[in-house]
């Protein structure tokens, strides 16, 4: 049966190419290589713990149905770590034909810190006005030999690099210095490992853990905002790394002053060091990120399709590079060139929830018509009611509609600052729990800019 296993394999590749299109096949399934067959079970090895979770979790059933179709003893497919000591059993057991039961691989254990994305490296990174800071910031802190500011803070909206980033900066020093200990994780994973300590009685081994590492990246840090106990050993543990001279490096979707429920102290420790913001795309950007992942892809997007998916698709990074991905599987399953009307049937529902996007003047422009005043009252410095009420409402609609954070929004009203923005937005939820006319006067405008 081994002898038929290379066989059986080529044509469940075969298939998987099929049925998933070239872009996934390329990215995530042509990785895979065969290790051997134990029992019931057959053996793959992938190069990266982020490859074998993404695998499994995407594409772990449809590998069991398509071997069991090749195969019928074939019952489970296991994902394994290149080099890892189950690995390594698997291959011993297919050179000398001995299949032992599948639960006696031994999986190598997960280290702490999460698994890199191997597609996240500096030189994957798209540069432009919106994120050159945060790139030269991360680069310099990735090369430093020294602690270059402590911590370094990546802050913006959901899709726009921040994770690309931390992990670039992972990898980086990690080939650079091999021998420095790098911890990446999420907040909410801290959070978890802490819980656990707590619960085990272990937290000795817990401080010993986090504050003996020479880099500690902390992702979606706003995760622990409210939590106070995380909050208090995330402190403790920030202050004692720092107190040593190793490097913090945090991200977070707002500024330190702006995360609602983080303790004032742990707000003005994280602004010790350079703040650095993430803008929302420019169209020039968003071109370039698209071309640069058609290269990867290996793929020809007529230019049109490349423009009109910058246009478009303005909210992130994350939903661009979907979209292309889309449309390149569709073109490949269907045997069909990329055009800009496929284009658009295939993104249909992206295309219209984009299109549904409100701007923050778009609702300065509505509520200026519906309270009759000039639009650039929303801009000036007059605090006559008849003025500043309808301002008011403005930037709760644009806290509730946008994607933008406060101080953006208060730029965006005459170079506010981000408490004037809070101050409103408190404001029009405390008028719409207690007059109803006015909440029905909220509501109305929000369905006229929703609509």
């Amino acid at each position: 049966m081994i002898d038929s296993l290379p066989g059986q394999w080529a044509r469940v590749r075969s298939r998987l190419r099929a049925e998933y299109g070239e872009a996934a096949y390329r990215s995530w399934l042509k990785p895979l290589t065969l290790s051997g067959l134990s029992g019931e079970s057959v053996q793959l090895s992938v190069p990266t713990r982020f490859m074998r979770d993404w695998v499994e979790a995407q594409y772990g059933e449809r590998l069991v149905n398509l071997w069991a179709s090749e195969n019928s003893n074939v019952k489970k497919v296991d994902i394994l770590l290149e080099g890892s000591a189950a690995a390594q059993v698997v291959e011993n057991q297919a050179a000398t034909l001995i299949h032992e039961p599948a639960n006696q691989v031994v999986r190598q254990q997960d280290d702490i810190s999460a698994p890199l994305d191997p597609r996240f490296t500096f030189d994957n990174f798209i540069v432009a006005k919106p994120n050159e800071l945060a790139f030269a910031a991360a680069r310099r802190v990735a090369e430093a030999e020294t602690v270059p500011f402590n911590p370094l803070f990546l802050y913006g909206g959901v899709g726009l690099g921040k994770t690309h980033l931390m992990h670039a900066i992972a990898w980086h020093i990690r080939k650079r210095n091999p021998e420095r200990h790098v911890i990446y994780l999420s907040a909410e994973k801290f959070m978890y490992q802490f819980i656990r300590a707590l619960r085990y009685k272990d937290t000795v081994s817990f401080k010993d853990q986090f504050r003996s590492v020479d880099v500690l990246m902390i992702d979606d840090v706003q995760f622990i905002a409210g939590k106070d106990n995380t909050q208090e050993e995330f402190f403790h543990t920030f202050n004692a790394l720092v107190d040593q001279n190793h490097q913090v490096i945090v991200s977070a979707d707002k500024s330190p002053n702006d995360l609602e429920g983080m303790e004032d102290r742990m707000k003005s420790r994280l602004g010790w060091g350079l703040v650095a913001d993430i803008h929302p795309t420019t169209y020039e950007l968003r071109l370039g990120i698209l071309q640069v992942k058609a290269e990867q892809l290996e793929v020809e997007i007529p230019p049109k399709v490349m423009e009109f998916l910058a246009h478009k698709i303005t909210s992130n990074v994350r939903e661009l590079e979907g979209a292309l991905n889309r449309i390149v599987a569709y073109a490949n399953l269907v045997g069909r060139q990329v055009s800009l009307e496929g284009t658009q049937e295939v993104l249909h529902d992206i295309l219209r929830a984009n299109d549904r996007r409100v701007t923050i003047e778009e609702i300065q422009k509505r509520v200026s018509e519906h309270y009759n005043i000039r639009q650039s009252e929303m801009y000036s410095a007059r605090r006559a009611r008849a003025v500043a009420r309808p301002r008011q409402v403005a930037m709760y609609l644009s806290k509730q509609l946008t994607s933008r954070s406060l101080p953006e929004i208060g730029r965006k009203f005459g170079g506010r600052d981000h408490t004037t923005v809070m101050h409103a937005v408190r404001k029009i939820e405390e008028l719409r729990a207690t007059d109803n006319t006015f909440a029905e006067d909220i509501e109305l405008l929000r369905r006229m800019l929703e609509g």
